[in-house]
């Protein structure tokens, strides 16, 4: 299988296109709209068709570019069922799957981080893409969007750590230049939800964060919940990108200054 991870440097998102070697048949998962003019010419330049764009959940950091690769390609637009987006092509429950050339992704419901969160998972590649409910030593904020901690707890511990130990896990942001990690290395060191903690432990946990309102919600929802139809490229969100919150107050800091998973 042909894969890439590919970066937006403004709000430390993850996209990645997956396609079949053979029939050239791909996937998007997680687009960024200022992306757009990037993940077409790689498409392009590697001779793919794009038959789906998936969503991992309604993203509060950025709009999709789902919408402008539906008119431009034909691809069709996949999200969770339960995530409201109602002009989406595919809406997935749990358990469903998609198939691009010889390969399948089964989607998993993973919801808490929002109520339309889905993991896609890819098992004869050993590979599952987890959104913002699972990041690398951490997870996404439980305080927006129909979020619960409890349901994220239970989420990753029932349908993401249940994956075979050496599964590798594609998160949807990571601020400190971190890329992959597994399950096995999550289950042990994730200071949240590692296997050391307890469901009421993880709650006060997440209660306790006191995360500032996420800045970019009010646009981004809105325009994510029509697959980011209408939205134009290039008009900045309200609020500061992760690459300025970055270069003002330092890597390590970003986490808690942007919401950590939004």
């Amino acid at each position: 299988m042909l894969f890439r991870q590919l970066f937006d440097p403004e709000t430390s998102t993850y996209t990645y296109l997956l396609a079949d070697e053979a029939t050239r048949e791909a996937v998007l998962i997680d687009t960024v709209l200022e992306q757009f003019d990037r993940d077409g010419t790689l498409l392009a330049e590697l001779g793919l068709t794009l038959r789906y764009t998936l969503e991992t959940h309604v993203h509060a950091d950025h709009v999709t570019a789902s919408a402008r690769f539906r008119d431009t390609s034909g691809s069709r637009v996949v999200v969770a069922a339960s995530a409201g987006v109602g002009n989406a092509d595919v809406q997935i429950e749990d358990g469903g799957s998609l198939r691009f050339g010889t390969h399948e992704l089964e989607a998993r419901l993973t919801p808490g981080h929002t109520e339309g969160c889905v993991t896609f998972v890819c098992a004869r590649e050993g590979m599952a893409f987890t959104g913002d409910a699972l990041l690398i030593r951490g997870c996404g904020r439980t305080d927006f969007q129909q979020g619960d901690a409890g349901a994220l707890f239970r989420s990753v511990r029932e349908r993401i750590f249940a994956l075979p130990a050496d599964t590798l896990l594609f998160p949807g942001h990571d601020y400190k230049g971190r890329t992959v990690t597994t399950v096995e290395e999550e289950r042990r060191f994730n200071p949240r939800l590692g296997l050391d903690r307890s469901e009421s432990e993880f709650e006060k946990i997440m209660a306790a964060l006191d995360l500032a309102y996420p800045k970019r919600i009010d646009v981004a929802v809105p325009a994510n919940l029509k697959c980011g139809e209408g939205a134009a490229a290039g008009q900045p969100l309200p609020g500061p990108s992760v690459a300025s919150v970055i270069a003002e107050m330092g890597r390590q800091d970003v986490d808690f200054a942007m919401g950590e998973g939004i």
